[in-house]
Order: structure tokens, then C-alpha cells, then sequence
């Protein structure tokens, strides 16, 4: 039998009267690393999820890797050219899970006096509009093709206000190119992310018209879009397709260039990446608190058990054998504040994560909501948690080699 464990349990489960001086101090300790806990918990399922909720409205709207021609402005004035053969070639790419082509055109929406400047997307039957489809708020969404011309749009709900537009309204597009061009289309549906960079400049409208428009044939597009299985694949299949866009630009003599979402978007992503920090800063507040309150509570329950340890030392017990004795009740304490704290953590984060009680500033955190992710990183969390905190608290227990037996024996 394991002595050292034999006491610390009893020393732990006791409830008998005499002098429990360090019962508070241990419920103090037991709660402040509960609490650190469920802060920890918190704090990384909020982070884990803005930073996930932010990440995916972003590729939502540009996918994870894009492929245009060098000599193009980001709006793509200069066309990608792209067979029927090159788009299965790339999508037989390893890690690829979607391809689709877009047409970016800027323009004039003008509706009576209001006058905006948008960036219009064509789209076609190929295009995965899953995400717009969970961001529509008024309307439906129309189903666009590259055959037909739809004279259908789709705004944000931030450029509707703007131009103080309803769903069935004619708006007229003017778009500056050998001279100038107007189409009337109708709001056929509205959409919100939050994410204002976006829903300030973009709608969308069939690809057939950008096309037209652009005069140009069925192959060429301003850019192919390509979705991959996880986001960490990304580079891998960027430099998997690097061979098959250099021998599709060779063959139509054409430069295209190859990015990522992230090469895209760097400050977004950059910001994004700060958050990380964040984390480390919760969890080392977190470890400086329960260390904190468990070292007060180890060492008031040494002080209250001077004469057990006096005891111990006569009848032979060896200071490491009885600082063992502490550093088990001492487990016992954080064992249990850990438990409490992922208990109440992830209570709390279940009640936001259903309800979405507390609210945000869409302007501000580009969502209405606190988001929620729970996520893996909450098992090593609560293991370094309860390492380092019973590290911490080997030097303390050393105070117990300086207790003299015959002097503990008399301590009251």
C-alpha cells in the first residue's frame, strides 16, 4: 500500500471537528483554480471560434486558393483561360474538393439619387454557393448559369441601405468600358456576413452577362477559385498545381500566378494570428492565480499540520516520504478545481454556444454573437494546467525539512 497517498486521502476526505484552519484556505484554493479553469475554457472556445467564424467568411468569399493572370488587377480585367480538360485536371489534384470560375467586373449601381460603387462577381452553375446561401437574409437566391443572362442581383443588406432598395426593385449598373455600358437587373435577394470589407463593395449576378459584356469566349473567366478538403492544406495544393498552371499558361501564353486566401487577405489574417497570444497571456494569468492560491493553501495546511509532521519524523518517516503526503493532497485540490472549472466552462460555453445570449457589435467583431468552438486543445490545456501547478508547489513543501520533531511534537 501506498502510505503517502493512504494519509493524503484521509487528510483530504476528513470532516471532523478541531481545528480546520486551512479549510478555507483549501476551498480558496480549490475554487481559484476552478475558476482559472473555466476561464481558460472560455477564452479558448471564444478565440478558437471568432477566429474559425472570421477565417470561413473570408474564404467563403474568395475560396481557399485562387488562380489569375499575373498582368490582371485584382478585379481581373485580363481573362484566365481555361478549358473544360484544365478545370477536371485540377480538380483530380489531390486535396482538391471544389473548382469554379468568377468574373469580376466593377460598376455604377445607380437607383434614383444614390449612386455606389460595387465590384460585381459572376457566377455560374458551377459555383458552390453554399455560403451565400447561409448568409441570405430577404429573398431568394436566384440560380445563375453560363448560358443564360439571369438579370438578377444580389446585395448586401449594407449596400440595400445605402441605396434605400427593397427585393423587386430595378437597379440600373453602369460600367465604364469602351465607353459606357448599363444593365437594369433586379434585387432578387440580400445578404449579410458582418464582414463590412465585403458587403460594401460585392453582389453578385450570373456569369453569363459578365462574359458578354467583357466579349469574351466560354474558356475565359477572371479567375478560377479552388476550395480544398482542410484548410491546412492549402500550400500543399497550391504547389501540387504549380506544374499543371504552368503548362496550361504556357500552352494559352499566358502568365498565371497561384495564391492563397491568406496572400489575399494578409492583414486580415495577421490580426487574426494576434489572437493566438491572447491565449498564452489567459493561460499564464490562469497558472500565476491557481499557483497563487494552492501554494497559501499547501502552506497554512503545513503550518496546521506541524505536530502530524513531528509525529511522522519520530516514528521514522522520511522528508521526502511526508512532502509526498502534501503534494498528493495538493493534486487532490487542483484535481478537484479542474474538474469544477471544465464543468462550469463548458456549461457556460453550451448556454452560448445554444442560445447566443451575449450579443456583439457586428461593425466591430463582424458577428452578432459570441461564437463558440469547442476544440481538442482543451485536453493538453488542463494537462499542463495540472503539471505545472503541482510543479510549482515542490519548493513550498520543502519547508517541511526544517521542521525539527522535537519542537513540532510540542506545537500547538
Amino acid at each position: 500500500m501506498n502510505m503517502e497517498l493512504f494519509i493524503a486521502k484521509r487528510l483530504f476526505g476528513t470532516r471532523k471537528n478541531g481545528r480546520r484552519i486551512s479549510r478555507p484556505a483549501v476551498t480558496i484554493a480549490q475554487w481559484g483554480v476552478a475558476v482559472g479553469i473555466a476561464v481558460m475554457t472560455i477564452s479558448l472556445c471564444i478565440v478558437i471560434g471568432f477566429k474559425h467564424n472570421v477565417r470561413d467568411k473570408i474564404v467563403g468569399f474568395g475560396s481557399h486558393i485562387q488562380i489569375q493572370n499575373y498582368q490582371s488587377s485584382p478585379t481581373g480585367e485580363l481573362p484566365t483561360t481555361m478549358n473544360t480538360d484544365d478545370i477536371a485536371d485540377i480538380f483530380a489534384t489531390e486535396g482538391v474538393q471544389h473548382v469554379q470560375k468568377y468574373i469580376y467586373k466593377p460598376g455604377l449601381i445607380s437607383v434614383g439619387n444614390e449612386f455606389e460603387g460595387v465590384v460585381l462577381k459572376g457566377i455560374g452553375s458551377d459555383y458552390n454557393n453554399t455560403f451565400i446561401q447561409e448568409h441570405i437574409v430577404e429573398g431568394e437566391l436566384p440560380i445563375f448559369t453560363d448560358s443564360a443572362a439571369t438579370n438578377k442581383i444580389v446585395l448586401s443588406r449594407l449596400l440595400t441601405q445605402k441605396l434605400r432598395v427593397k427585393l423587386g426593385d430595378k437597379i440600373d449598373i453602369y460600367f465604364m468600358q469602351d465607353g459606357i455600358k448599363a444593365r437594369r437587373m433586379t434585387l432578387a435577394a440580400i445578404y449579410e456576413t458582418h464582414l463590412s470589407e465585403m458587403d460594401a463593395m460585392l453582389a453578385l449576378t450570373d456569369i453569363y452577362t459578365m462574359r458578354r459584356l467583357n466579349a469574351w469566349s466560354s474558356d475565359k473567366a477572371s479567375g478560377i477559385e479552388i476550395s480544398v478538403n482542410e484548410f491546412t492544406q492549402k500550400e500543399d495544393v497550391r504547389y501540387a498545381l504549380i506544374d499543371k498552371v504552368t503548362e496550361i499558361a504556357n500552352r494559352n501564353e499566358e502568365t498565371l500566378f497561384i495564391r492563397t486566401i491568406e496572400e489575399m487577405n494578409p492583414h486580415m489574417f495577421a490580426w487574426l494570428e494576434i489572437l493566438d497570444s491572447t491565449v498564452w497571456i489567459i493561460l499564464v494569468l490562469v497558472l500565476g492565480i491557481a499557483g497563487f492560491t494552492t501554494i497559501s493553501g499547501l502552506l497554512i495546511l503545513i503550518l496546521e499540520k506541524t505536530n502530524m509532521i513531528g509525529i511522522l519524523k519520530a516514528i521514522g518517516a522520511k522528508n521526502r516520504s511526508i512532502r509526498k503526503i502534501f503534494l498528493y493532497y495538493a493534486m487532490f485540490i487542483i484535481g478537484r478545481g479542474i474538474i469544477l472549472g471544465n464543468v462550469i466552462g463548458i456549461l457556460l460555453c453550451l448556454i452560448q454556444a445554444q442560445t447566443g445570449i451575449v450579443k456583439l457589435d457586428p461593425e466591430m467583431y463582424y458577428m452578432q454573437h459570441v461564437p463558440i468552438e469547442f476544440t481538442w486543445w482543451l485536453i493538453p490545456m488542463n494537462i499542463l494546467m495540472f503539471i505545472v501547478s503541482i510543479a510549482i508547489l515542490v519548493i513550498p513543501s520543502m519547508l517541511i525539512s526544517h521542521i525539527e520533531p522535537t519542537k513540532a511534537i510540542k506545537f500547538e
